[in-house]
């Protein structure tokens, strides 16, 4: 890892791999909002998802692999999934007439119900979860 441009989140992903634990992302029971307000959380959640994923594979890259993040568009969807590895986190919104549901789909998690992210700081910690699971 290079030292000139380390930022806090790359220390936290190496120490991740030098065995500290990751804490599991919170969540909340799903709700419906309006799209206006679905679709802009959406999109702050993906544009956060890049910054973090590329910090990520800044240290990642070193130990021989990268996180990828893909988007997904279509009709009565925005989402977006991160992958490391065999480990996969969806997160996307659900758009029905005038209202949208954001969801979170983390396979293996034991998640009961539809649930999102409680806040956009939580997208951290399920990178990390990611990583380190």
């Amino acid at each position: 890892m290079r030292e000139a441009a380390v930022t806090p989140f790359m220390i936290t992903v190496q120490n991740l791999l030098h065995g500290e634990p990751a804490s599991a992302p919170r969540t909340v029971a799903s709700t419906e909002r309006s799209v206006a307000e679905a679709a802009h959380s959406q999109v702050e959640l993906r544009s956060l998802a890049e910054q973090l994923v590329s910090e990520a594979n800044v240290v990642l890259r070193d130990h021989g692999g990268v996180m990828e993040l893909r988007d997904e568009a279509g009709a009565g969807r925005l989402a977006f999934t991160l992958a490391y590895r065999d480990r996969t986190a969806r997160v996307h919104t659900e758009i029905a007439g005038r209202t949208a549901t954001a969801r979170l789909t983390l396979p293996g998690a034991g998640i009961a119900g539809p649930v999102e992210l409680s806040s956009e700081h939580e997208l951290r910690a399920l990178v990390l979860t990611l990583i380190a699971t």
